[in-house]
């Protein structure tokens, strides 16, 4: 097990800025790839950004690709997620996710989530 919380959500314009953080407890925070993805209302979840258990690679979605950055403290055991030039399409649910292997996207490949932070962008 893997618990996660997501912390940082909110409301903000479009254009603006955001740092959403995912605190993780356990000892083995370090050997997970993480990720994060969103779900808006009607809407399928869908990958956002992934990041390798060494922070040396990451993988974006081409719709937060050049806005978006993920990392990751492993001393802290806590997954970042900078989200900046935000629009109002970027309002939804966003998750965490952890698994035990590489850079994947697809959402039934993580098998621990935390309960997700809204994030609203208003025009």
């Amino acid at each position: 097990q893997v618990p996660l919380v997501e912390f940082g959500g909110g409301l903000v314009q479009a254009g603006g800025s955001l740092r959403l953080s995912c605190a993780a407890s356990g000892r083995t925070f370090s050997s997970y790839t993480m990720a994060w993805f969103r779900q808006a209302p009607g809407k399928e979840r869908e990958f956002v950004a992934a990041i390798s258990w060494s922070g040396s690679d990451a993988n974006y979605a081409d719709s937060v690709k050049g806005r978006f950055t993920i990392s990751r403290d492993n001393a802290k055991n806590t997954l970042y997620l900078q989200m900046d030039k935000l629009k109002p399409e970027d309002t939804a649910s966003y998750y965490c996710a952890a698994r035990g292997g590489g850079l994947l996207k697809g959402a039934h490949n993580y098998n621990y989530w935390g309960q997700g932070t809204q994030v609203t962008v208003s025009s």
